[in-house]
């Protein structure tokens, strides 16, 4: 099943490294380059599912993250944290702020496909 998936990350190289892979699987995907950015795209987009990263300009990715659980509208939506930070910790804060998976770069665009492929992310 095709995603509409928003990709949120600082690093240009890694946002297109995850969209390539993930159009070649039949997803639509939309990019956001900072946490701002993020929360608007989400608002207007109204993806299926987003990938955010935890360090960002402006908004960090556990802010935007606890912004879009308190929002009825986007609260659903399922995340995955994708990021460098990988201290002790850091993966439960993401998940507490409500990250459905917590991964760390570098990672393996392999693993998110089959995690997408698994359905893993249906409520």
């Amino acid at each position: 099943m095709a995603l509409k998936i928003l990709v949120c990350d600082d690093e240009r190289n890694i946002v297109r490294l995850i969209q390539v892979n993930l159009e070649r699987q039949g997803h639509v995907v939309v990019t956001a380059y900072d946490g701002r950015e993020a929360l608007e795209k989400v608002g207007t987009e109204k993806p299926d599912l987003i990938l955010l990263d935890v360090m960002m300009p402006y908004v960090d990715g556990i802010e935007v993250l606890k912004t879009i659980r308190r929002n009825p509208e986007t609260a659903k939506i399922p995340v995955i944290m994708l990021t460098v930070k990988a201290q002790q910790g850091d993966d439960l804060k993401g998940l507490a702020a409500g990250a459905n998976m917590y991964m760390t770069k570098p990672f393996n665009p392999i693993d998110l496909q089959e995690f997408l492929e698994k359905g893993c992310l249906q409520s």
